[in-house]
């Protein structure tokens, strides 16, 4: 579960990372005794940095009073091991120091290797697009140059930058020229780090079958090295490229590879991320005692090298395998103990993931409250990331706008300037020429009247902007719905209205939609195959409803719709044409149809019980205790709450920490509504909770977890 998320991240992450170190010396190696030895320090750099770093700073006197090529080479492997030591800064100062010695020698070459350890390091500290940036001046300046190894490093590294940008058809041209140049520069150790890019690329391009021709390529190069460590690198990236292929053993025998040859080489890192991706490879398999095996591995080997988040995976893993086992409790504490890294860490986006596998894998074992807690919490992450991303949106917004604002300012000032020097160089002019006063003084009036105009236009233009400003708060920027921000406002100003109709046969209505397996979606299509599915379910809405009916995006995957006036009897039908008008639709992306569900919640506005309207807050709190139930039920359906019985003989709080308890106790009245699978053929089966306290919620029940 973790393991494989965090597997992935540390591919990609350490694709320029990586590169770093896979290539050669440039062609212009001596061979006397200290060359050799920068040469023997290189293959401990690229596995073992710390004893890399001793034995560079064994020769460092010598080596910085040695000749160019020798001292750049030098620089390069300091500031590489410093790096990968996660000395980012003095990284970053030997790196300026290899630019700076390159410019007053006057050496494209090295300064080449400087930028693009530059960027390896900028990589390293999450600035990305500047890492980028100085990719690209790297390979312009290795270009000027007939060093085939340099050129070949700078060319990958401008390719692996397109494709962390998303642009693979530029991606794919530079590395495919990358392994062109390398078999030119007939250089085994340039051929292998660009046919593992390449690799690399081809995974995260899905074409698979190609992928696999260029690992074949690979291993066979990697072989003739004699190096287990770049055949340990290749055997990683084969587990990466079965595992998305769906070859699950031909991964588990590359790990298997991978961590014999890393133990042999003494690469503790490599040693503690191998062990936990192989105890997720297991734990998918459901092969909980191997799991168990690697994972306290994992743990042992982390931490030998002080790596906090390879121990919280594998303590994730540990969880999970004993939720597997039966071992609940003991479970779900490894899995707070893998939760606190990430908890401590503040890594959100990581720990909205793992609480979504956590809530998975306690469905499964039949967790069912545990597993709605565990959604809850993911669901209180991905509103926050949400509201973020939104803030972010309108924080840019305001800064585009004010930056115009300064520009026109500016511009304004400098007209005002122009002005006042022409008043002034009227004033000399009537000094000395009085017969051209009247021209003078009709052309400041056309000035003035210009500028006038001008300001006003300016000030009509600050108008449309704030009227736009105030229409995109509200606004959702992909759908094109109203936001939560708006609905919140909203009820507050129509707090109390509509309450007179509640125990009519017309009242209002609030539904609470989710999408089922939208993480499942976004991991195989793509986001922006996400946001088509969003914008989609967002047009059926409309269709599905009616104009009145306030339609609203409410956070990620989640939307609310808000109807003022439906029939009570009507509640149920509205449901189940929202869950068939959306399991209707078929979503082309790419050539691939795309199937979607919901999952609902929903009830009449106000909610009275006891006679006692509750707030839009608790109503629309309860609706989402009966998504959830819809959500461990098995998707796809509807929950709605329909009335209170006996709510004196318990408690509100009672009721809303555990809506289900609280049907199957009779104190509530839900409605089951089961959605089909296409939206089309008959009618969706539906099952009514009545009055009684087990009898009428144990049959919806079994009605919707049977469906």
């Amino acid at each position: 579960m973790a393991g494989r998320l965090k597997r992935a991240r540390w591919r990609k992450a350490h694709w320029l990372l990586a590169l770093a170190c896979l290539l050669p010396p440039a062609a212009y190696a001596q061979d006397d005794s200290l060359e050799q030895h920068i040469a023997a320090v290189r293959e401990d750099g690229r596995f073992v940095p710390a004893r890399a770093l001793q034995r560079l700073q064994e020769v460092e006197t010598q080596a910085r009073s040695a000749p160019l090529p020798v001292r750049a080479e030098f620089l390069t492997q300091l500031s590489n091991a410093r790096m990968r030591l996660g000395q980012h800064d003095l990284a970053m100062q030997l790196a300026e120091e290899l630019i700076a010695y390159a410019r007053q020698n006057d050496s494209d070459v090295a300064l080449a290797k400087g930028i693009l350890n530059k960027a390896y390091i900028t990589f390293a500290m999450n600035d990305r697009r500047a890492s980028h940036l100085l990719a690209f001046e790297a390979e312009r300046i290795a270009n000027r140059t007939d060093d085939l190894p340099v050129r070949v490093q700078a060319t990958i590294s401008a390719g692996q930058s397109w494709a962390e940008e998303g642009n693979f058809p530029f991606a794919l041209a530079k590395l495919q020229a990358a392994v062109d140049l390398a078999r030119q520069s007939d250089s085994p150790s340039s051929l292998a780090a660009a046919l593992n890019a390449l690799t690399l690329l081809y995974t995260q391009m899905r074409e698979y079958d190609k992928g696999f021709q260029v690992l074949d390529e690979l291993l066979a190069v990697s072989a003739t090295l004699a190096s287990p460590g770049r055949m340990a690198q290749a055997k990683n990236t084969e587990y990466g490229l079965a595992l998305d292929a769906r070859q699950p053993q031909r991964g588990q025998r590359a790990l298997l590879a991978a961590l014999a040859l890393e133990r042999q080489l003494g690469a503790k890192g490599m040693v503690a991320t191998t062990l936990v991706n192989l105890s997720d490879s297991y734990l998918k398999e459901g092969d909980y005692a191997r799991t168990l095996r690697y994972a306290n591995e994992a743990i042992t080997a982390a931490r030998l090298v002080n790596n906090e988040q390879v121990e919280a995976t594998a303590r994730l893993n540990i969880g999970q395998a004993q939720i597997g086992q039966g071992r609940l409790q003991e479970g779900k504490q490894s899995v707070a103990t893998g939760l606190a890294y990430y908890e401590r860490t503040a890594n959100q986006p990581d720990m909205q993931a793992v609480l979504l596998e956590y809530g998975m894998a306690l469905e499964k074992a039949g967790d069912m409250r545990g597993a709605v807690t565990a959604y809850h919490r993911e669901r209180g992450i991905s509103n926050q990331l949400f509201e973020k991303q939104r803030q972010k949106a309108v924080y840019e917004l305001q800064e585009k706008y004010e930056a115009e604002k300064k520009q026109r300012q500016i511009e304004l000032l400098s007209r005002e300037n122009q002005l006042k020097s022409t008043e002034i160089d009227n004033r000399r002019l009537q000094q000395r020429v009085w017969w051209l006063l009247a021209l003078v003084l009709a052309m400041g009036t056309v000035i003035v009247g210009l500028l006038y105009r001008k300001v006003r236009h300016a000030n009509v233009q600050l108008n449309v902007k704030n009227q736009e400003l105030k229409r995109q708060s509200s606004r959702d920027p992909l759908t094109a719905l109203y936001n939560r921000r708006h609905f919140q406002e909203f009820m507050r100003s129509h707090t109390g209205r509509g309450q007179q109709t509640q125990a009519g046969d017309v009242v209002g209505a609030l539904f609470l939609l989710d999408v089922d397996h939208f993480k499942h979606i976004n991991d195989r299509y793509g986001h922006a195959a996400g946001d088509l599915v969003l914008t989609n379910i967002a047009e059926t809405l409309h269709e599905v409803l009616r104009e009145t009916d306030m339609i609203v995006r409410w956070g990620g995957e989640e939307f609310l719709a808000f109807l003022p006036a439906v029939a009570r009897d009507g509640l149920d039908e509205i449901a189940r044409r929202i869950l068939n008008g959306v399991a209707a639709q078929s979503i082309d992306y790419q050539g691939q149809a795309i199937k979607v569900h919901v999952s609902v919640g929903y009830a009449p506005y106000p909610l009275a019980p006891l006679g006692q309207p509750l707030s839009w807050e608790r109503s629309v709190n309860l609706i989402d205790m009966a998504l959830y139930l819809a959500k461990a039920h098995g998707r796809n359906r509807a929950y709605g709450l329909r009335g209170f019985h006996q709510v004196e003989r318990t408690t509100l709080e009672a009721v809303e920490q555990d809506l289900e308890r609280a049907w199957r106790d009779g104190f509530v009245d839900l409605s089951v509504v089961v959605g089909t699978e296409d939206g089309t053929g008959a009618a969706a089966a539906e099952a009514e909770a009545k009055t009684g306290r087990h009898s009428g919620a144990d049959q919806a029940h079994g009605t919707a977890a049977a469906s």
